[in-house]
């Protein structure tokens, strides 16, 4: 029987690939992925018989109660279980999931195949989709989001067995590599995105998965090993465009490999076909048709690509160790904020600003870790650098032979590390890294002295202690409280309280828990012709205006367009964000109104972002 890996990589790429192959026949529906459904699972039980493996795998009950009843593994299981936990309670609040990544998938649907979407905000068409496709079955036959955690609940129980072979084939010895498979899970960022609905957890799992198999095949001369490195790859830069600076230590790990692939030609080269349309090449070419820039970044104008690049790895050489070392609660998050306006020169902020996200040019760091832009973590960070001055210290920092793949690859990967700090301006780059961590780490982690370092029950104490911390995150965490945090909040009169930080908790918590559902004063208040619903914003959650999924269509409205083109698409009745049309330099919410031929029949007041005050929301009737 193929290990769950296998089969979540194979499954996830298969899913991608039919989405890609659904879309381009204009069968994105039930009936077509019910023929997808069937021929896979054909495929594959047939392939099971002709090996002979088809055979349910044995549970070990008592290895595994062996395993989990040591602190490491155990501390593992409890986070993996709040995790679970917290995503089965609450609903997929994450903002960019609500705001593009659930909505695109849902005019896909509507569409019965993708679609450039008409819009203005274009994040909804220029993004990957490798995470989009494992979402748009459940969309589709459910009509709910409610189980799209669920892919990184796996993500996250597959994450440890994954380090482990990577540190293990990169020449870590087992034992330090069995403390650090389950140390890096209890990173902020992995476990954070665990029970969440965020992109990046899968896109870990299947860059290490990458870097496990490629090493795997060519210590094995396994031909099926090269060929899941291949699949995961593809899905690596399917779920996150910056992981396709990762290709540069995979070609490195997979290169003794690549002669396996003519040992079965034929099956090669459909592996290959099929791990091209499980990456991110589908988007680059679309995107490279519709506004002739493969990165997408031309049809936003973002400030993450072009120009700055200095700047841009000096301001990600600042943000990144402050990101990972920042505690996990930093109640002077303002003071810090205000202190770094007053030590980054105007004229330089500006010229950053220009080139990056203000959250990368102005330094800034959360009050809370959460999973939009924790890392690594301030505790397992620090345990590293105490670990990296210990080898200092020793003289142990040099590997012994640099032209071994086990030192190429780590290289490799630091080297693409530069290449992102020079390239990527968002704000909060420390979440991006996550499929880089524990590649960064290797030259750390091997050697005499790190093979002695969790020796010291001292050492093994304070591991276990951060964990801890990493736990009361999960429970804490805004978007999935594990404890009563309304309950409480309320019965302390929060809301009016004259304490700052109750008033703030209760802001978060009560944004956070009402996200999901921001828009059902909305709904409730539509007409029964308000199907199609015209809907004008831009980085607002959309994906709220569509619940329950299927029952109603949302159609964008462009600075652009005119009341007759707006007629022609079948709308009636429009959605408008005042803030949005208000950022348009040559127009005012009340000039456009009228210049559509359209008059205001309710006017809303709804609070999505806890940062923002309420915002005026429009509902027009044209006419």
């Amino acid at each position: 029987m193929p290990s769950p890996v296998v089969i979540w990589i194979w499954l996830c790429a298969y899913l991608n690939a039919a989405g890609w192959i659904l879309s381009a026949t204009h069968q994105l529906n039930k009936a077509g992925y019910l023929v997808v459904f069937i021929a896979g699972l054909a495929v594959w039980l047939t392939c099971q018989r002709q090996t002979g493996t088809l055979r349910f795998p044995k549970i070990h009950k008592a290895r595994l109660k062996r395993r989990f009843s040591r602190a490491f593994p155990l501390m593992f299981l409890i986070l993996a279980g709040l995790a679970f936990l917290g995503g089965a309670l609450h609903d997929a609040c994450n903002y960019d999931a609500l705001a593009y990544r659930t909505p695109r998938v849902l005019h896909w649907l509507a569409a019965q195949q993708w679609v450039w979407i008409h819009t203005d905000f274009q994040r909804l068409n220029t993004r990957t989709a490798g995470f989009e496709w494992l979402t748009a079955p459940q969309f589709l036959f459910l009509h709910t989001d409610r189980f799209v955690f669920l892919a990184n609940v796996l993500s996250f129980l597959l994450l440890p067995g994954r380090v482990f072979a990577v540190l293990t084939h990169l020449g870590v010895r087992a034992r330090t590599a069995w403390y650090w498979m389950w140390l890096f899970p209890a990173g902020y960022g992995y476990v954070l995105q665990a029970g969440s609905v965020v992109n990046d957890m899968f896109g870990a799992v299947m860059a290490l998965a990458a870097f496990e198999y490629a090493l795997r095949a060519a210590r094995r001369k396994n031909d099926a090993d090269l060929w899941t490195s291949g699949l995961a790859m593809a899905l690596m830069t399917a779920a996150k465009a910056f992981n396709i600076i990762l290709l540069l230590p995979w070609v490195i790990a997979a290169l003794p490999a690549c002669r396996l692939l003519l040992r079965r030609p034929a099956i090669s080269l459909v592996v290959i076909i099929f791990a091209a349309q499980a990456s991110m090449l589908p988007t680059a070419y679309l995107n490279w048709h519709e506004c002739h820039d493969w990165t997408g970044l031309k049809a936003e104008q973002a400030t993450i690509g072009g120009g700055g690049k200095l700047l841009r790895f000096m301001a990600n050489a600042v943000s990144l160790p402050l990101n990972n070392l920042a505690p996990p609660f930093f109640p002077f998050s303002n003071q810090w904020s205000a202190l770094m306006n007053r030590i980054i020169p105007s004229d330089l902020h500006t010229r950053m600003v220009a080139s990056m996200e203000n959250g990368l040019a102005s330094a800034q760091l959360p009050e809370l870790q959460v999973e939009e832009t924790a890392g690594l973590g301030m505790g397992l960070t620090l345990v590293l650098l105490v670990l990296l001055f210990k080898k200092a210290a020793a003289r142990d920092v040099w590997p012994q032979q640099w032209l071994a793949v086990e030192t190429c690859v780590p290289l490799a990967g630091w080297l693409t590390l530069g290449v992102f700090m020079m390239q990527v301006g968002s704000a909060g780059p420390a979440r991006y890294l996550l499929p880089f961590y524990p590649l960064l780490a290797v030259p750390i982690l091997r050697g005499a002295v790190a093979d002695n370092f969790f020796r010291s029950p001292g050492w093994r104490k304070v591991a276990l202690f951060l964990s801890g911390i990493s736990l009361l995150l999960v429970v804490v965490c805004p978007a999935r409280p594990l404890w009563p945090a309304m309950t409480i909040l309320r019965s302390a009169d929060a809301e009016h309280s004259s304490n700052r930080w109750l008033v703030r908790a209760w802001n978060v918590y009560g944004t956070y828990g009402t996200r999901a559902d921001g828009f059902t004063k909305v709904i409730a208040a539509l007409p029964a012709d308000a199907n199609p619903l015209g809907y004008m914003g831009a980085d607002e959650p959309e994906g709220a205006l569509w619940r329950p999924f299927g029952q109603r269509q949302i159609r964008h409205i462009c600075y652009a367009d005119t009341p007759a083109s707006v007629r022609e698409r079948g709308i009636k009745y429009a959605l408008v964000s005042e803030y949005f049309l208000a950022q348009h330099p040559a127009m005012q919410p009340a000039e456009w109104v009228s210049r559509m031929d359209a008059e205001i029949i309710q006017v809303f007041d709804l609070k999505l972002l806890a940062g923002q005050d309420p915002r005026h929301w429009l509902l027009l009737r044209f006419n």
